[in-house]
């Protein structure tokens, strides 16, 4: 399996806060079938974390990937970021302070929680028109999807892919996330399950659950696309279809 959206690399956001946190995050994430993740530091925050993309990132990646080779441990890391879409997004990314998901086309993307619906398509064809493709991360959590179901479909006519949190299939952060998620699985709009880690503890990236119960509850070739070719597809910056 492949996670595209883990907040791994230490010290820089909410997530790993030291490498060795890193290392037991990493080595959890392997013992559950993962063999690539997309570091996916939170950037480009108002007010909070910025992490614009520079060469002191990628020093940051090379560092954990030497420590994790240290362990044996056969985990590859690939570069990325969670860019928050706040004004200006666009003249930032022409300045290049943000990374796309393994230098693909792909680019992991996150709204205001309390962003408006206009707002966000409006956002994401900036971005299509430019010839990148949005993954909206978490679009379960988003006030603007509970209220109007059809954005998800109208966020997909776009051109954008889904993200879905393994989390809010779960619960993990609240019954209108983990009904929005499971509603987003089951009509076969995700593109992606990832773990959205951010410990070794709480919201791991742990992924052979959530592997299984897709598998289980609909199909294995929907639960091996959602984690295994979809995801390999992006890290190969190929074409990726729904299912």
């Amino acid at each position: 399996m492949i996670d595209i959206h883990c907040h791994i690399l230490p010290g820089l956001d909410d997530g790993a806060g030291n490498m060795s946190d890193a290392i037991e995050m990493a080595d959890l994430a392997a013992s559950s079938g993962i063999k690539s993740i997309i570091a996916t530091p939170h950037s480009n925050i108002p007010g909070g974390y910025r992490n614009y993309w520079s060469l002191s990132l990628e020093d940051d990646i090379k560092i954990l990937q030497s420590e994790i080779n240290n362990r044996n441990n056969p985990l590859t890391i690939y570069c990325g970021q969670e860019v928050f879409l706040a004004s200006g997004f666009m003249e930032l990314l022409h300045k290049g302070n943000f990374i796309t998901l393994n230098r693909s086309r792909y680019i992991l993307v996150e709204f205001d929680m309390l962003e408006q619906a206009n707002v966000a398509y409006r956002k994401l064809e900036q971005l299509i028109s430019e010839g990148y493709v949005p993954i909206v991360a978490h679009p379960e959590r988003y006030g603007f999807v509970w209220e109007q179901k059809e954005s998800v479909y109208r966020m997909k006519d776009l051109g954008a892919l889904l993200q879905v949190n393994k989390g809010s299939l779960k619960g993990r952060f609240g019954k209108n996330e983990m009904d929005v998620a499971i509603e987003i699985v089951e009509t076969f709009q995700a593109d992606f399950i990832a773990s959205d880690a951010h410990s070794q503890y709480s919201r791991t990236p742990y992924l052979a659950d959530v592997h299984e119960f897709i598998s289980e509850t609909y199909s294995s070739d929907y639960g091996d696309l959602l984690l295994k070719v979809n995801p390999q597809k992006v890290l190969n910056n190929e074409t990726i279809y729904s299912f």
